[in-house]
């Protein structure tokens, strides 16, 4: 075992996130790559590892990132449709981490690339993660090169697209592509295979194909799934319907917005079936079913365990990938603030806050919140379908439906920015405060920055509900903290019981620009 550090690029990323735990609790040092940190706060594990703040297609950053490390682990790619330069930057990216690793004189990369034979007709994305490794190969470094077809595991992309698909429609029209064979592996033996080639000397130099014991077709897989769910589900194959027009449906069904989905459905037209089970030879371990890898993951959504998923890793939009949001109260010309007292607890309090979104809700005005989603997804948005990770604890980083969690303070502060479609820059701040014993106040405050003469009458023409929603949700959020919290004292007096009677409203305040094109009061 090494004494360096081993550097995980994607730390924050789907599988990157899973084998970061894995390899602390196997005594390797670990340090990690993020382009921001402060999206590892608060892992169990966050204390643990060292974090380099740095970006794949930044190579000075690399480069310091890299500095003593014996070995790193490239789990980083472009996935998102509709980016025509993806393979563009696939390959800067790959080429800055070779040099950047032939300067710091690395051991070893173990890089994490996609199943299929070149003598077929690859899917743009699945080629360019086969260029990645000829890339990466292309330095001295010694590389080790993992090809996996469709992983299996809570939280990833293929599994929730399948079990939207399987739980939604008892009647489903799929096109050929869906005959195509498929050999698909449960993500604890990806990442048993991440570790063993690490610990496995030999496996150094060579490209291995890794994949479960089952070959097939994603028919095949849906009526399996189907199966275990105790459903029956009939599948009339077609000829007519393209990857784009499946890529639509998808995204009209399932959790997976059609910017995802569209790469998916591309790389399920070609035949991704192991050439060899040579890693066997020298990581041996005994490949998950395909059952069994399902069963595991709806076991893990039913216990709410999922430690990572893919709306979490996927990039919310083309912007996120020039410029990370900024967070600058005073440069927002409209906001909505709400101030009540609440007979609960900071810590009470604090919890209902932490839970909104997926399945909790709203906590007022769901049905509007519901409306809004589906207005979104028209318009070609995420709508409320992402839902949460996990029902009560959030991470940095975090898909919450439409929104993406951008600061989180344990007991304190919860920060939303909005991903929503909408002509302008959305925030929604969440703070908490005590008040003296057994009592908290609760700060809630939307903020909007119109993007042009739209965005203002956006704000102007939904006024009447946002002081609806607003209200509603900020004296819902007391209500279920006070009723958490029955017997404790009432603000100005009295006993709460239960949810009986309204929360104090402190402070009420909408706040619009002084003029137009004017500074905010």
């Amino acid at each position: 075992m090494t004494s360096k550090p081993i550097l995980v690029t994607g730390a924050t990323g789907y599988i990157g996130g899973r084998l970061v735990p894995i390899l602390l609790e196997r005594g390797y040092s670990v340090r990690c790559l993020a382009r921001d940190p402060k999206k590892l706060e608060g892992r169990p594990w966050g204390d643990r590892v060292q974090i380099a703040r740095g970006d794949v297609l930044d190579a000075e950053s690399l480069r310091e990132a890299l500095e003593g490390c014996g070995a790193a682990y490239y789990l980083v790619h472009a996935m998102m449709a509709g980016e025509r330069s993806f393979v563009g930057r696939d390959r800067a990216a790959a080429r800055n981490f070779a040099d950047a690793a032939e300067d710091a004189g690395l051991d070893r990369i173990i890089y994490l690339g996609g199943l299929g034979r070149r003598a077929d007709a690859l899917s743009p994305h699945l080629a360019s993660r086969q260029e990645v490794g000829d890339i990466l190969r292309g330095g001295p470094v010694p590389v080790t090169e993992l090809r996996a077809a469709m992983i299996i595991g809570s939280g990833s992309a293929s599994f929730e697209m399948m079990r939207a698909l399987v739980t939604r429609l008892p009647i489903m029209i799929c096109p050929r592509w869906v005959k195509t064979k498929n050999q698909p592996i449960a993500v604890r033996d990806v990442l048993a295979y991440l570790v063993g080639c690490l610990e496995e000397p030999k496996t150094a130099c060579r490209i291995f194909d890794i994949g479960g014991p089952d070959v097939l077709s994603y028919k095949e897989m849906m009526i399996r799934f189907a199966a275990i769910q105790g459903l029956t589900r009939r599948i009339v194959v077609v000829p007519v319907l393209t990857p784009r027009l499946s890529a639509y449906w998808i995204n009209l069904v399932t959790p997976i917005p059609a910017a995802l989905a569209f790469p998916l459905v591309e790389g399920l037209r070609s035949e991704v079936v192991c050439q060899n089970d040579r890693i066997r030879e020298l990581v041996p371990i005994e490949p998950t079913p395909f059952g069994d890898a399902v069963q595991r993951a709806l076991d893990k959504v039913n216990e709410n365990d999922v430690s990572t998923r893919w709306a979490n890793a996927a990039l919310p939009s083309r912007a996120a990938l020039v410029r990370r949001p900024r967070f600058d109260p005073a440069a927002f010309s409209f906001r909505d603030e709400q101030r009540v007292a609440v007979a609960a607890p900071a810590s009470s309090l604090f919890d209902r806050v932490q839970r909104i979104g997926g399945s909790t809700g709203y906590y007022s005005g769901d049905l509007l919140w519901k409306i809004r989603g589906a207005l979104d997804r028209i318009v070609g948005g995420v709508g409320l379908r992402r839902g949460r990770r996990d029902p009560v604890r959030v991470y940095i980083g975090d898909a919450l439906d439409f929104w993406r969690v951008e600061d989180f303070v344990p007991g304190r502060r919860l920060l939303l920015h909005a991903e929503m479609r909408v002509p302008g820059d959305a925030w929604l701040e969440f703070r908490v405060d005590e008040d003296g014993p057994e009592r908290s106040v609760l700060r809630q405050t939307a903020y909007f920055q119109p993007s042009s003469v739209w965005g203002r009458l956006y704000w102007y023409a939904i006024l009447p509900l946002h002081r609806f929603v607003f209200s509603g949700m900020a004296r819902g959020i007391a209500r279920s903290a006070e009723a958490a919290c029955p017997g404790t004292d009432r603000p100005g007096g009295g006993r709460s019981a239960g949810s009986a009677g309204p929360p104090m409203v402190l402070d009420r305040d909408v706040e619009e620009p002084a003029e137009a094109g004017g500074e905010s009061r």
